[in-house]
């Protein structure tokens, strides 16, 4: 197994449309060959950073997403031009699973 997180920067003010854009995604994420999971986190501490969970069959799965159509719409606003973020920053973590239960 295979899982990704995006931990995103997001301002107080943006976080309800972030929310909204991802909870759009996430019934989509189910039709992803080799996706296994996928979470939206809202951080409660201070931070209050907002983190995007994937686990994946393979990493190749998610190499393939990232190459997919559905990827490259879902983060677009229309036609070719890529669409604005509402977060100030993002770091993306990879890891394979070791141990699980």
């Amino acid at each position: 197994m295979y899982v990704v997180i995006n931990e995103l920067e997001v301002p107080e003010e943006a976080k309800e449309q972030i929310q909204e854009r991802f909870g759009a995604s996430a019934e989509k994420m189910n039709q992803v060959p080799g996706c296994l999971e996928f979470l939206f986190l809202d951080e409660t501490t201070e931070d209050g950073k907002q983190l995007v969970f994937t686990k994946w069959e393979t990493k190749e799965d998610f190499e393939n997403w990232l190459e997919s159509d559905s990827f490259k719409s879902s983060h677009r606003a229309g036609g070719q031009e890529k669409r604005e973020s509402a977060a100030t920053g993002n770091q993306i973590r990879q890891f394979r699973v070791v141990h699980a239960s």
